[in-house]
């Protein structure tokens, strides 16, 4: 018996692959610091945990609508639109286990096979992945350094597009690269996706995560609401990464698919950990800033650190939990010619385990330098301190 042929065209999460690699170093007695998986390793604010435990005390354990419990659709609608100065509805809003689905659901619902969509590479490598699944043609576009961190190569983005592109993914305050678009590149996507008449997914699973300035949504641009797909996560401001829950605010057509789409899937989102979402926005903000301090104290070590090592660079980010150095002169001076083998003889030296630019897609043509992703959001600082120190006293030998 084979398994379908589209399996073939599936792809993963390549950061537990690493996850994997280290846990076998670690079980044979090796210390581990674990930079490579995106994961908080700080608690969930109690409020919210008290919720649903409530909630299951009430009996909020069966089945619900699957679009979503209209509590928490106009809980979500309201925040979000406030947060982004637009005007959002609960029924624009559907609701998710985690903001994973989000992606699927928009490869589902709005691109048929043959169809061309764009997505950022470096990017989350789930993008490339449905695309392909779903018979799609997935189209990769770059980025490009610069002193203040990575853009858009617009120019190419241009000429990416044809008569068959369908869609775009846009990933503001990205991951893995920590980017966060200018006003006029994200004006300039705009612009692009309402001249070829493009849907757009706004990965905005970081949009609250920052540690200064404000963030912007392409949503709220002229002209762009009645084509854009918001991903939004429960996972990151409120260290819920494993209660999975999400939303995505689309128009309602869209919305009717997803909830659709949802009922297909997976019947509903666990009923009570949506009771705990509602109280995650109603239920105060000191949990979640408590979060984000610590987290801004470990960006600090983290990239302090990074920057101190001979032959590497980083550009310090005002959102996300990653940062993205340049290692190709500690390459160099190590003679190691290639990413894996750089990885793979830190982790046997310093115990520090991270991604590597491989990761987050394919190498485009041109690419010259080399990188790492470091996630930060799962150590305390003195094991950063400890863990890079290692690293760096290596990098130095």
């Amino acid at each position: 018996m084979e398994l379908a042929q589209r399996l073939g065209r599936l792809g993963t999460e390549t950061a537990f692959e690493v996850s994997r690699t280290a846990a076998e170093w670690a079980a044979k007695g090796n210390r581990i610091y674990p930079f490579h998986l995106g994961d908080i390793d700080l608690a969930t604010p109690a409020n919210i945990v008290e919720a649903m435990g409530k909630a299951i005390a009430e009996g909020r354990t069966g089945y619900c609508p699957g679009a979503g419990i209209p509590l928490l659709r106009e809980v979500l609608a309201e925040d979000i639109g406030a947060k982004r100065g637009m005007a959002v509805t609960p029924g624009q809003v559907t609701v998710h286990p985690g903001g994973k689905p989000v992606i699927t659901k928009f490869i589902q619902a709005l691109m048929d096979p043959g169809d061309e969509v764009l997505y950022p590479n470096p990017g989350y490598p789930i993008y490339e992945s449905q695309i392909e699944y779903f018979g799609g043609v997935a189209r990769a576009y770059r980025y490009i350094p610069t002193p203040a961190g990575f853009a858009i190569d617009l120019e190419q983005v241009r000429s990416m597009i044809g008569p068959r592109t369908k869609a775009i993914i846009y990933n503001d305050l990205q991951n893995p690269i920590g980017a966060e678009s200018t006003d006029a590149e994200r004006e300039a996507v705009a612009e692009l996706a309402r001249r070829h008449n493009l849907w757009v997914l706004s990965d905005e699973a970081y949009f609250e995560m920052r540690y200064s300035g404000t963030s912007q949504s392409i949503a709220a641009l002229p002209g762009m609401a009645e084509r854009t797909v918001i991903l939004y996560t429960f996972s990151k401001k409120f260290a819920m990464t494993g209660w999975r829950l999400g939303c995505a605010v689309a128009p309602e057509k869209v919305s009717e698919a997803f909830a659709k789409l949802n009922t297909n899937n997976e019947s509903c989102t666990t009923h009570f950990v949506q009771y705990a979402g509602v109280e995650a926005i109603l239920g105060g903000q000191s949990g979640p800033q408590a979060i984000l301090a610590e987290l801004e104290a470990r960006r600090d070590a983290t990239a302090g650190l990074l920057n101190s090592m001979p032959g590497v660079t980083v550009a310090v980010p005002n959102a996300t939990f990653y940062l993205f150095p340049d290692v190709t002169e500690a390459m160099a001076a190590k003679g190691i010619a290639d990413l894996p083998t750089f990885a793979a003889e830190a982790l046997h030296a310093t115990g520090v385990s991270f991604c590597t630019r491989l990761h987050f897609g394919r190498p485009q043509p041109g690419e010259d330098r080399s990188y790492l992703r470091l996630a930060y959001s799962g150590l305390p600082v003195g094991d950063i301190q400890e863990g890079l120190g290692r690293l760096k006293a290596w990098l130095e030998g």
